[in-house]
């Protein structure tokens, strides 16, 4: 689950926290990076900072290089023991509070800069899913309100925040995930920029996407006039001056997504393994008709994922999002298990919620898939080939 809306203190978050094998200069060079070239922060801005107890170094530098630019910086602490307990130790009946403390927030900032929290990837596993969706549908008035107001933010993470948690899931060491996160990281945001422009110049004008692959997936939906966004790691003036979907910045950096038509997804997406509230699902197939989920089915490991999509509204059953990664510093590493958003060449295909794309959905939820290694084509012109962009 990701960039479904936004990140807020107590709010949900089941990305991975930070490792601890980055030396001081790397966080502060992190934090002034975040402040001044990301998020472009200016005198006077009322900055939210949020993240976990165990980056607290980190937040403390974003905190000091905000208030050295002449902003405010407002800093906010989470943990997984204070998450689990939101939800076993608050009693069920204040699931449908709308939270006037986030509604203040929003009010007051410009500018947010999340840092992932969350290390155990199971440990909400246990929570009854229509609390999710009660919390979501009570929460959906602050998403409206927080995509009208001009709001810079930036979140740090991606689903690739190193921690041995999830370095086991992706079969790979602490070291190896560290360097690919801080590779990630540390790209030239102007490269990738200008790999962003050639890809959403084949995007534009085309009529038909079509994913294939060795494991039965054959797929098409129409892009027809599709707006493409390009997540180079900055928020650029003309980004800002965009709307809510260019004032967004995920790091590591480097995707080309949008929203396709509605209504025209059709075939068979299949994905070798994915994971799901700390369980792993083998050979997950997901059949569409007429842009809808109408098949979903697994070899193992779907019964979470299959009660959480069940407890959402109708409209998460809707293909809504394509996401391709951009960045050549993040390389798959043979062998593992590997799924993340931004390696060059890698699909990411999305049900539900897309207005941080670009789209109209406005589910109470969303659920993003990873295809690593597919081919991709335009009107029959190959421009991914088995996991290698073109």
């Amino acid at each position: 689950m990701k960039k479904l809306i936004f990140t807020f203190v107590f709010l949900l978050c089941l990305s991975v926290a930070f490792g601890q094998n980055n030396g001081k200069e790397d966080l502060e060079k992190l934090a002034s990076t975040l402040v001044n070239q990301c998020a472009g922060i200016e005198e006077n801005e009322i900055v939210l900072i949020n993240g976990s107890v165990r980056d607290l170094e980190l937040l403390e530098n974003l905190a000091v290089n905000v208030r050295k630019k002449g902003a405010f910086p407002l800093l906010t602490i989470d943990s997984e023991r204070m998450t689990k307990r939101m939800f076993f130790d608050v009693p069920e009946k204040y699931d449908t509070q709308l939270s006037l403390l986030n509604k203040g927030l929003i009010n007051m900032m410009t500018a947010q800069i999340s840092v992932s929290s969350g290390e155990t990837p199971g440990l909400l596993a246990d929570v009854p899913p229509e609390r999710f969706a009660t919390r979501n549908k009570a929460g959906k008035p602050n998403a409206d309100l927080y995509r009208q107001k001009q709001i810079k933010a930036i979140s740090l993470g991606n689903g690739l925040y190193p921690t041995k948690a999830l370095a086991e899931e992706f079969g790979i060491t602490l070291d190896k995930l560290t360097e690919l996160f801080w590779s990630g990281v540390n790209i030239d945001y102007n490269l990738l920029n200008e790999t962003g422009k050639k890809l959403e110049a084949e995007l534009v004008g085309a009529n038909e996407l079509k994913i294939t692959h060795t494991n039965g997936t054959n797929f098409t939906v129409k892009i027809n006039d599709c707006k493409p966004i390009i997540s180079d790691g900055v928020i650029s003036e003309e980004d800002f001056k965009s709307g809510f979907v260019g004032r967004n910045v995920y790091l590591p950096a480097g995707e080309v997504y949008f929203a396709p038509v509605e209504n025209t997804a059709n075939g068979k997406l299949v994905f070798d393994h994915q994971t799901f509230m700390g369980e792993t699902i083998k050979n997950l197939e997901l059949d569409f008709k007429d842009g809808k989920l109408v098949s979903m089915k697994a070899d193992s490991g779907l019964d979470k994922l299959k009660e959480y999509y069940d407890a959402q509204d109708e409209l998460i059953g809707k293909f809504s999002l394509i996401d391709f990664g951009i960045n050549p510093n993040v390389k798959i590493p043979k062998g593992s298990k590997f799924l993340s958003y931004i390696p060059a060449g890698s699909v990411t295909i999305g049900l539900g919620n897309n207005l941080w794309a670009g789209g109209v959905n406005n589910s109470i939820s969303g659920l993003n898939f990873f295809m690593p290694v597919s081919t991709v084509t335009l009107d029959g012109k190959i421009i991914i080939d088995k996991g290698n962009l073109k």
